[in-house]
């Protein structure tokens, strides 16, 4: 998330700072390409004054090659976005990385491994957007959490700061390098909670402090420029072995300390993150996803039973339920993300067309667990 033609390297100047290598994304470019190239070679820096500097200058004119993208990524670092800058670089497009935490970043996406990336923290976003084919919006502070009023806040502002800064600088970008797309992350705690409720894309908000920050969430995205396609993944429980809740609880069922958190019944909307990053690759590349999209599979469960069907696939038992109190005790109010569901439905990806690989939990867990 890359075979591209070669950056035109620019000329040096003593307002570049001293050992840095400074990206420059910009309309004046003489370059026709756009995305950073896999085969790039940096020239030798030029010594000026004693001090070495040198920067790299690529264009934010649109690709020749229609089939060809470069895609922002916000929440890169994260257990969903690394599977889909791994997708996309799988299929030769470009991937700029945006984060806030340019080391950690790095240690994820090391250079070595990742030839052509692109790694810009806050202040060189402007310059990565311009000229992106897409943008994905994937940043925000985990739920499964204590919430405090501190954590409460930073929860909502993580998701509207950095979605109101990606729609400020696309609606900002020259239209020649502006980005036609926009896939941002939400979330099935849009429609807040029901054991007997179901839900779809048009059923209305739910009225507590979920629903609020994904209404707010959503609101700040819609804001972008009417020429930019904007679908709207509203995700569910996402599972994967080297992330998300599944990777909190396997350790408790390999320990034969398994079981369903509190009563078992609350409704369980999950979705493989293979099908959930293949419904993000869908929505970069097809203009027919517009708009909310659920991004859960099509076969939600009640908790009990997931946690039955882990244990079957681990070969443990799902006999040590997590009472309600104790996980209020832990969690505070925070233990809503996990005491209470919502039952939703994936209506307008299968009108859309889209082909989930894994439609029930158990196929997903076994192989999750292969």
């Amino acid at each position: 998330m890359y075979v591209s033609p070669p950056l035109h390297h620019s000329v040096f100047n003593d307002q570049i700072s001293s050992n840095t290598m400074e990206l420059l994304c910009s309309p004046a470019s003489l370059s026709s390409s756009f995305a950073l190239s896999s085969s790039l070679s940096v020239p030798p820096s030029f010594s000026m004054g004693g001090t070495k500097r040198f920067m790299v200058l690529c264009s934010s004119q649109k690709s020749q090659k229609e089939d060809q993208m470069t895609v922002s990524v916000t929440g890169a670092t994260g257990f969903v976005g690394r599977r889909l800058v791994h997708r996309l670089r799988s299929d030769n497009h470009s991937v700029r990385v945006l984060t806030r935490s340019k080391s950690k970043a790095e240690l994820i996406f090391p250079a070595k491994d990742f030839p052509g990336i692109v790694i810009a923290e806050e202040r060189e976003w402007r310059d990565c957007i311009q000229g992106s084919t897409a943008v994905v919006n994937l940043a925000g502070l985990p739920i499964s959490t204590r919430w405090s009023p501190e954590i409460k806040k930073e929860i909502k502002d993580s998701r509207v700061r950095v979605t109101s800064k990606v729609v400020e600088l696309i609606n900002n970008s020259p239209l020649d390098a502006r980005p036609t797309v926009l896939v941002s992350a939400t979330a099935v705690g849009y429609y807040g909670t029901s054991e007997t409720g179901v839900f779809d894309e048009k059923s209305p908000s739910g009225n507590d402090y979920l629903s609020e920050v994904c209404r707010e969430w959503e609101g700040t995205a819609l804001k972008a420029n009417k020429d930019v396609r904007v679908a709207l993944i509203r995700i569910g429980v996402v599972l994967g072995k080297d992330g998300g809740a599944l990777a909190m609880m396997i350790p408790f069922f390999q320990m034969f300390a398994g079981g369903p958190l509190g009563s078992g019944q609350q409704w369980f909307s999950w979705i493989h993150v293979d099908d959930l990053v293949s419904l993000i690759y869908e929505a970069l590349t097809k203009p027919s996803y517009q708009g909310v999209i659920n991004g859960t599979a099509p076969n939600p469960v009640r908790l009990g039973e997931m946690c039955q069907q882990l244990g079957s696939v681990l070969g443990r038992p799902s006999w040590l339920p997590v009472p309600d109190f104790a996980l209020k005790a832990l969690l505070g109010e925070g233990a809503t993300v996990v005491l209470e569901g919502q039952k939703v439905l994936p209506v307008r990806a299968k009108e859309l067309g889209f082909e989930f690989k894994y439609k029930y939990v158990k196929d997903a867990l076994r192989a999750i667990m292969q």
